[in-house]
């Protein structure tokens, strides 16, 4: 497994080696060892999620106020247009974006710091992803920008077919620099 910086700060993709054969294919999805080469400590993830959505589904852009939350993210079945905006002030790459592709073939997982808003638009029929989190879900911390802000200039790939009531209710990115400036 080898992890590769992204361009956003502290942002880092773990790359598995899969193995395949007649059989089908085996890879190690998580590394311990190689998380902690890179300053991450596995025993901090308290919680694993998974969602399934139908393509063209947007879930995000989400994030946490206080300290955050730290998040390792796969696709386990089908793929991902998987995004980032990073909301740390003060980072060098605040406010920039930054989008991969997660997908079952190359089991490529993302690893996001506390401090971005994270989303995605699943690009397949059944679309599963996986979650490891560094605390426990607090509504009161919920922040959230809406997918098609203006500001944010994010391109989804696929028209959309599906998003939830919470996140067509999200505020704007001007309304979310008012929140961290308080």
């Amino acid at each position: 497994m080898r992890v590769e910086r992204a361009p956003l700060e502290g942002v880092l993709l773990f790359v598995p080696t899969p193995h395949r054969d007649d059989r089908g294919m085996f890879t190690r999805t998580f590394d311990a060892a190689v998380a902690a080469e890179h300053g991450l400590d596995a025993s901090a993830f308290v919680q694993d999620s998974q969602s399934r959505s139908r393509q063209g589904t947007i879930r995000g852009m989400h994030g946490r106020s206080g300290r955050g939350e730290a998040k390792l993210v796969r696709c386990a079945r089908g793929a991902i247009h998987d995004v980032l905006v990073d909301i740390r002030p003060g980072s060098p790459t605040f406010g920039r974006g930054h989008a991969v592709v997660l997908d079952d073939e190359s089991f490529v997982a993302l690893y996001v710091p506390p401090g971005f808003l994270h989303g995605f638009q699943a690009l397949t029929g059944q679309t599963d992803v996986c979650y490891r989190i560094d605390r426990e879900h607090d509504p009161a911390e919920d922040l959230a920008v809406r997918y098609d802000d203006p500001q944010l200039k994010i391109e989804w790939p696929l028209p959309v077919s599906a998003v939830s009531t919470r996140d067509l209710s999200a505020g704007s990115w001007t309304d979310l620099l008012d929140t961290l400036a308080r």
